[in-house]
């Protein structure tokens, strides 16, 4: 985890940008109520986006909407 404020501020603007492109409502401090999916989703778009400015490679971030197209699709 970042161990400077400003690493950990421009984390967490990363966290709450991805999170409202997916459609998700993260709060700031505690955010327990949001599920493991949905945690997953914001986790993985951020590990994307951080390859993304590391390698120059470009990757579709995960939108709402693509989520939705695609959970049609899955079975339980």
């Amino acid at each position: 985890m970042a161990r400077n404020s400003r690493s950990r501020t421009a984390f967490d603007n990363m966290k709450y940008e991805i999170a409202g492109q997916l459609g998700i409502n993260l709060k700031q401090g505690y955010n327990g109520d949001i599920t493991s999916h949905d945690a997953g989703r914001i986790g993985g778009n951020i590990v994307k986006k951080v390859f993304q400015s590391y390698t120059g490679n470009q990757y579709p971030v995960e939108t709402n909407q693509a989520q939705q197209g695609a959970s049609g699709t899955m079975s339980k």
